[in-house]
C-alpha cells in the first residue's frame, strides 16, 4: 500500500525531496480513514443490530450488556486493532512513526481491554444483585477491588510498553514503594476491610434503613462501595458515608424492626396534676357506659369491697378505704383500647405507665407496636389513636397539660 501511495504521488508531480514525507503523511491519514470507517461500521451497524436483537430478546441479562455499553466498548477495539496491524503497510518501514504509533496503539488497547472487563464485571454485579437470595455479600466492593487491580495491571503494562521493559522489571520495584502505596491506598484498604467485616457480621445491606446522625444520613442504603456507602435520605437527597465509618462508629439499623412485623410507638400524654382526684360512686356508674371499662370496673369494685370487709372499714368512710382515681381508670381505659385496636400488634409489648412528674404535668407513656410498618400508615395509626385519647380525656375529668397561650390569658382577663 505504501508503494502504491508513493507511485500516485509521483504521478501527481510531488518532488523527490518531499516524496517520502508526503507518502507517510498520506498513508497515515488514509490509515486513520480506514480505522474510522471500521469503527463506524462496527458501532453504527453491527452494534445497532445487536442492540435490536437484545430488545427483542426475553432475557434480562443481555439488557445489562446494552445499559453498560459493553458492545460499544468492544467495538472500540476494532479501529485500534486496524491501526496496529495495518500501520506497517501504509507507512514506510523505516519511518519513526511506526514504533511511535505502535506504542500509542498498544497503550490504548491495554486500557480499552481494561474498560471492557470492567463493564463486564458491572454486568455480573447487577445480575448477582437481582438474583441473589442474600444481600450481604459485598460484591460491589469486591468488583471495585478487581477493577482497581485490573487498571493497576493495565498501567504497569502500559508503562512497560512505553519504556520497552518487561512488566516483571516494574513489579520487582514495587517492593520499595510499598510504604508509599499503603499511604496512597489507605482509604481503599480500610474500605476493603470494612466491607468484609460488614458482610461477615451482616451489619448492613442495600435496602436497609439506617441512621448516622454524625454524617446527617437517615434513609435507605443504595449501595455499599469500596470507599463509600450511599444513603438516600427521606428528602430524596443522597449522603455518602465512608465505609470505614460503619465499623469505626455506631449507627442504627432498622432492618430487624421490619423483620419483626411491628413498629414501636412510644409517646406520653401529659396530664395536669391538679385534675387528678378520686371518683364518687355515681361517677363510677356513669363510666360503666364504656364497654371497654366494664371488666376493669367490675374487678376493681370487687377488690375494693373485699378490702373493706377484710379491714373492717365502713363503705361510707371515704378517708380510710381504697378508692378509684380518674387517672388510674383513664390508664386502664387506654390499655383496653390499645389491646382491642386492630392496628396494634397483639404479640408484642403493650403497656401504659406513669413516668416521674415533670414541670409540665404527669406523663402517661404509651408503649406499644403497630402491625403496619409502612411509614405513612404508621404515622396515621399513631395520630388516630392519640386523637381519640386526647378527645376522651375530659370524660374522665382529666385535663391535658398545656402551657398557657394567648387564648388562656384572654379568657382569664375576661373573667
Amino acid at each position: 500500500m505504501h508503494r502504491w501511495i508513493t507511485l500516485q504521488l509521483q504521478q501527481l508531480g510531488v518532488p523527490d525531496s518531499q516524496l517520502l514525507l508526503m507518502a507517510n503523511v498520506s498513508g497515515f491519514l488514509l490509515l486513520l480513514v480506514f480505522a474510522w470507517l471500521a469503527q463506524y461500521v462496527v458501532k453504527h451497524r453491527l452494534v445497532s443490530m445487536l442492540q435490536k436483537l437484545v430488545e427483542k430478546s426475553k432475557n434480562k441479562w443481555d439488557d445489562l450488556l446494552v445499559s453498560h455499553r459493553v458492545f460499544e466498548k468492544l467495538a472500540m477495539l476494532v479501529p485500534l486493532f486496524i491501526l496496529f496491524v495495518l500501520a506497517p503497510a501504509f507507512l514506510d518501514e523505516e519511518s519513526s512513526l511506526i514504533p511511535a504509533l505502535a506504542i500509542i496503539v498498544k497503550v490504548a488497547l491495554v486500557f480499552q481491554v481494561a474498560r471492557c472487563i470492567a463493564a463486564i464485571l458491572d454486568v455480573i454485579r447487577h445480575i448477582y444483585q437481582a438474583k441473589a437470595k442474600t444481600r450481604y455479600m459485598p460484591l460491589s466492593a469486591a468488583v471495585q477491588v478487581i477493577k482497581l487491580a485490573i487498571y493497576l495491571v493495565a498501567t504497569i503494562l502500559a508503562v512497560s510498553v512505553i519504556i520497552d521493559r518487561s512488566p516483571i522489571y516494574l513489579l520487582s520495584g514495587l517492593g520499595a514503594l510499598t510504604a508509599v502505596l499503603l499511604l496512597v491506598f489507605q482509604d481503599t484498604i480500610k474500605g476493603l476491610v470494612a466491607s468484609i467485616q460488614i458482610a461477615a457480621n451482616k451489619m448492613v445491606a442495600p435496602g436497609d434503613w439506617i441512621e448516622l446522625p454524625k454524617y446527617g444520613a437517615d434513609g435507605d442504603v443504595l449501595e455499599i462501595g469500596l470507599n463509600t456507602v450511599k444513603v438516600q435520605n427521606f428528602d430524596r437527597t443522597v449522603t455518602t458515608v465512608p465505609t470505614y465509618a460503619l465499623i469505626s462508629g455506631s449507627f442504627k439499623n432498622w432492618r430487624d424492626m421490619f423483620n419483626s412485623g411491628g413498629r414501636r410507638i412510644k409517646r406520653a400524654i401529659p396530664v395536669d396534676v391538679q385534675s387528678i382526684r378520686f371518683y364518687q360512686p355515681d361517677e363510677i356508674e356513669r363510666l360503666k357506659q364504656f364497654k371497654l371499662l366494664e371488666p376493669y370496673l367490675k374487678q376493681k369494685q370487687q377488690e375494693l369491697c373485699d378490702h373493706r370487709n377484710h379491714a373492717g372499714i365502713d363503705e361510707h368512710d371515704r378517708f380510710n378505704q381504697r378508692q378509684l382515681t380518674n387517672i388510674g381508670t383513664y390508664r386502664a381505659y387506654i390499655e383496653a383500647y390499645l389491646k382491642q385496636h386492630e392496628k396494634v400488634h397483639k404479640e408484642m409489648t403493650c403497656m401504659v405507665r406513669q413516668l416521674a412528674p415533670q414541670p409540665d404535668g404527669l406523663p402517661l407513656e404509651l408503649y406499644f407496636f403497630s402491625n403496619d410498618q409502612n411509614w405513612v400508615n404508621y404515622e396515621g395509626i399513631q395520630a388516630d389513636i392519640f386523637d381519640h385519647l386526647y378527645a376522651v380525656a375530659p370524660e374522665f375529668d382529666l385535663r391535658i397539660f398545656q402551657h398557657p397561650t394567648g387564648h388562656d390569658w384572654q379568657r382569664a382577663i375576661t373573667k
